[in-house]
């Protein structure tokens, strides 16, 4: 089994957030996963992927509930 290990800069890359944004997640335990390997911070590529998945808008999908008439 291979492991896709990235680091905080990627992952910024990856998702647009800033590593400001990124960090403050990691401090308040949200956001994505992450590996702690002694002092560095590493992040699974399918965890970033999942995350940025779950946060997906379709357009063309309808709303339940709460839309305008």
């Amino acid at each position: 089994m291979s492991l896709q290990l990235l680091n905080e800069k990627k992952v910024s890359e990856m998702t647009g957030y800033s590593l400001s944004k990124i960090r403050k997640d990691r401090h308040f335990r949200r956001g994505m996963p992450y590996v702690k390997l002694g002092k560095s911070v590493r992040y699974l590529v399918e965890d970033v992927e999942k995350f940025v998945m779950c946060h997906r808008v379709d357009p063309n999908v309808e709303r339940v509930g709460g839309g305008h008439v």
